[in-house]
């Protein structure tokens, strides 16, 4: 079914060839997240124009950079919610916890097409284990509109999980993506026209490489992200983003685990489907976002299905909604390579003398893992908090949330009283 999906796509896509301006931005993507490598030379020099921790040398540049997360976590918790964490076996207590440590590589080598390359390890605060992340070649191709990246990254399926994990607006991304692998390796098509405002993710994913790591669910997987701008005023920075994911896989051995945090990293998996018995699965979702200038709403909602020849099929479904509101003069960017938000740009820091930048926001989102005889139960929480951009580099998180977990045949709440400081060199 995805490959039809898929093939669907690129046939429309270069339907519409033929009636649309092909001049593409001249940015070169550092990988699919969203970064951008610099392309001019300076006007003086002649040289390659570079960022701080960037090199040029004859054959590409070099780009090193970091990124630091670390978490603050509280919690108040009802009678009945203490009951259910008794029933997992789950002791809450305020923690202070590494979430994730990493270095990154990067560089664009000097070919006549664009080619550039990315290393990733991160250090997982919650396995206590190196990892590689985001790591291959990006090639540009232009004579079908887009880019190729081949190697280990993000599949593609929503926008948010396809952000750098430094730069979304929330504390955590919203439960319902927990289904999907935050890596895979294989190969994603990418690309956006500027005229009919059209773009796409397309990606086939195997475990040949990854086999064994904690994120290699699947044994294979085709995923497609298509979408479309009604409104896209870049100048007045006003923009409708309209989107459909389809992923369609086969999960490893013929089985699945579905489990999910509640939309914070050092508090465990409260909902949990135990294992069972599937042998493909179709994904399916929605995204819509709204920004006008300063202001930015959207919401993502999909449903997981999973299928078995012999037993049960077996349906979970999840969502969310996001308000968002710079309580600073600045604009979250869009970039339309990978058609994601990127990260705020800093005025002045507070390390010179300003403000930074301070942005409001509040989410809601749900994941339900009950389906037929499977009881993993149904968590909702709302969020919401302060992002204090400090600086380029340094974010500062305040964030309480207000959780209610549905399960055991018991309704709990908890409150969450979190923080986190994270540093990004990108």
């Amino acid at each position: 079914m995805m490959r039809v999906y898929a093939c669907t796509t690129l046939i429309a896509i270069l339907f519409i060839a033929p009636k649309t301006s092909w001049a593409q931005e001249k940015k070169v993507p550092d990988g699919t997240e969203g970064i951008y490598f610099h392309t001019g030379k300076d006007s003086v020099t002649g040289k390659q124009i570079t960022d701080k921790n960037e090199v040029a040398t004859s054959f590409s540049t070099f780009k090193i950079g970091m990124g630091l997360i670390y978490d603050f976590t509280a919690y108040d918790q009802n009678e009945t919610f203490k009951q259910q964490m008794d029933s997992l076996d789950i002791k809450l207590d305020p923690i202070a916890k590494l979430r994730d440590f990493r270095i990154l590589g990067s560089g664009k080598l000097n070919t006549k097409r664009n080619l550039s390359w990315k290393f990733a390890f991160m250090w997982n605060g919650d396995t206590e284990e190196w990892l590689v992340r985001e790591t291959g070649l990006t090639i540009g191709v232009p004579e079908i509109f887009g880019t190729i990246f081949i190697g280990r990254t993000k599949e593609g399926y929503s926008m948010v999980k396809v952000m750098n994990g430094h730069s979304p607006w929330s504390y955590e991304r919203q439960m319902a993506l927990d289904v999907i692998p935050i890596l895979a390796d294989g190969i994603k098509y990418f690309g956006y026209l500027p005229k009919s405002r059209v773009f796409w993710n397309l990606g086939y994913f195997n475990d040949f490489m990854s086999e064994g790591q904690s994120f290699s669910t699947f044994e294979w997987q085709y995923v497609a992200r298509v979408g479309w701008m009604p409104l896209y005023d870049k100048a007045n920075s006003r923009l409708i983003h309209l989107a459909a994911n389809l992923r369609y896989a086969k999960p490893l051995n013929g089985q699945m685990t579905l489990k999910s945090r509640p939309e914070s990293n050092p508090t465990p998996q409260l909902i949990n489907t135990g294992k069972f018995a599937t042998d493909n699965s179709d994904h399916l979702g929605g995204e819509a976002y709204y920004s006008n200038k300063r202001f930015m709403a959207g919401t993502e909602v999909m449903v997981h299905k999973f299928h078995s020849d012999t037993g049960e099929d077996h349906n979970f479904f999840g969502g969310n909604v996001v308000f968002s509101y710079m309580l600073t003069n600045t604009i979250r960017p869009y970039n339309t390579i990978g058609s994601i938000y990127g990260f705020v740009p800093v005025r002045k820091s507070v390390f010179k003398g300003g403000w930074g930048e301070w942005e409001a926001v509040v989410t809601a989102s749900t994941l339900n893992l009950n389906s037929g005889s499977i009881k993993g139960g149904q968590m909702w929480r709302v969020t919401p908090m302060i992002n204090w951009y400090m600086s380029k580099i340094v974010r500062w998180e305040f964030v309480y949330g207000y959780g209610v977990l549905d399960r055991f045949n018991l309704t709990g709440a908890a409150q969450f009283f979190e923080s986190r400081i994270q540093f990004t060199v990108m």
